[in-house]
């Protein structure tokens, strides 16, 4: 881990704090800068991990199907769980919400099942902060609907309320006040190989209109944007194109990064199909929205976008390497990097469906695969997951996200059920 002296030694520059509390954001931020205490009480509740909500969870995973071998089993309840970020050297990782928390799941004993859930810096005051992701010296990022957080050792500081913190990026500053919605405002996040941290930003309208488009890309909005982890600076767009992305990760073979593509609404229950990009050309490359979805289906002066019709899409757009069944609404992804799956699954990418709500017959809530071609390119996808979906078209769970466990296993989070599940393998 990098020396925190120097970090700290610089806090009040860099806005360096140990909480913000909701109540009196303004003057407790003040306090906190001073790094003064900002929560008298030390005592952080826990969620129960067992009783009849934990037990009707654990019956409705046997509905599950997956390959001969694989195993789902719970493995934390956290309420409106969303994106999560495996630490880096404990047990235990931290899960986003679309509300007001960041949850905090050990395996104290690692036994394979979270012992204790409790709230992350209850002292601050998080808004939709739904992307976590981690720097490669194990600062915990959290990147809210419009604001990023930066946590020092967060996995080793996390028991008490007030935690150190760097403001990365300060309220109202990720995007124009004026941009900001309910729609579409989950951010995800993802340190590259470069060390700058990436940001998906959806862009607010189903179809944004045809004053917006310009601003978007030239913003980000409807995109992926990165920066400096630490500070904000130094930000680049880094895709253009897109509806709203999220879920991204980096492959590590050839450090490509490869993002999640959610599909325009009302154009059919077949229409148009969900999509996995992948990055080549960082800065350069446009992935045809709000012009063209999947390979070839036009948005622009449809009942969708009538305003765009005149507008022309770019003569140069990347199609995407994957096209889904539409409105399955994909959005985590990880590479799978763990060893615990047979080689088959080694290198490949695992995608988190959340299901459909604008199809008159419902679809997805499964977890899909993708395996790759030689070249680093997507070779087909397959189904690896299902069964959340019950055949009452009934959603019994709703995958957000997919993370890789130190020892190779899989976990899903649940946003619906308020779950985490982890998936394991064995030939025996």
């Amino acid at each position: 881990m990098a020396n925190l002296k120097p970090l700290m030694k610089g806090a009040l520059a860099a806005s360096v704090v140990f909480g913000l509390s909701h109540t009196a954001v303004a003057q407790n931020l003040e306090k906190l800068k001073q790094m003064k205490v900002a929560t008298t009480d030390l005592n952080i509740p826990v969620v129960p991990q067992t009783g009849s909500n934990a037990d009707a969870i654990r019956e409705n995973l046997k509905r599950v199907k997956m390959p001969p071998g694989f195993k789902i089993d719970l493995f934390a309840i956290v309420p409106d769980a969303r994106h999560m970020a495996v630490a880096p050297s404990t047990n235990m990782l931290f899960v986003g919400t679309r509300k007001t928390t960041v949850w905090a799941v050990t395996d104290r004993n690692s036994d394979g099942a979270a012992d204790e859930v409790k709230s992350f810096a209850p002292s601050l005051n998080f808004t939709n902060p739904n992307g976590v992701c981690w720097t490669k010296d194990g600062f915990l990022i959290v990147a809210e609907h419009n604001r990023v957080l930066n946590f020092p050792a967060a996995e080793f500081f996390y028991e008490g309320p007030d935690v150190a913190v760097i403001e990365v990026v300060p309220q109202g500053n990720l995007i124009p006040v004026e941009e900001e919605s309910y729609n579409h405002g989950a951010r995800t996040c993802r340190v590259g190989p470069d060390g700058m941290l990436y940001i998906t930003l959806g862009q607010p309208f189903n179809v944004q209109p045809r004053d917006k488009v310009a601003l978007y890309e030239k913003i980000g909005i409807g995109g992926i944007i990165k920066m400096n982890a630490f500070d904000g600076s130094k930000r680049e767009v880094v895709a253009v194109g897109v509806r709203n992305s999220v879920g991204q990760d980096f492959n590590p073979k050839d450090k490509t990064l490869w993002f999640t593509d959610n599909q325009t609404d009302g154009m059919g229950d077949d229409t148009p199909p969900g999509e996995l990009n992948r990055v080549t050309k960082a800065g350069s490359e446009h992935f045809g929205y709000p012009f063209i979805h999947g390979n070839n289906v036009k948005i622009a002066g449809t009942s969708a976008a009538p305003d765009l019709k005149d507008m022309k899409a770019p003569a140069n757009w990347t199609k995407p390497q994957v096209e889904f069944p539409a409105h399955q609404a994909q959005l985590g992804m990880a590479f799978y990097n763990g060893k615990m799956f047979p080689a088959e699954y080694q290198g490949g990418i695992f995608v988190a469906a959340h299901g459909s709500w604008n199809r008159s017959t419902p679809s997805g809530a499964l977890i899909d695969f993708v395996s790759l071609k030689a070249d680093g390119t997507a070779n087909k996808h397959t189904v690896f997951a299902e069964g959340w979906l019950d055949e009452n078209g009934i959603y019994r769970g709703r995958p957000v996200d997919v993370a890789v466990m130190k020892d190779g296993s899989l976990l899903v989070s649940d946003d619906f059920a308020g779950a985490l599940y982890r998936i394991t393998y064995s030939n025996e």
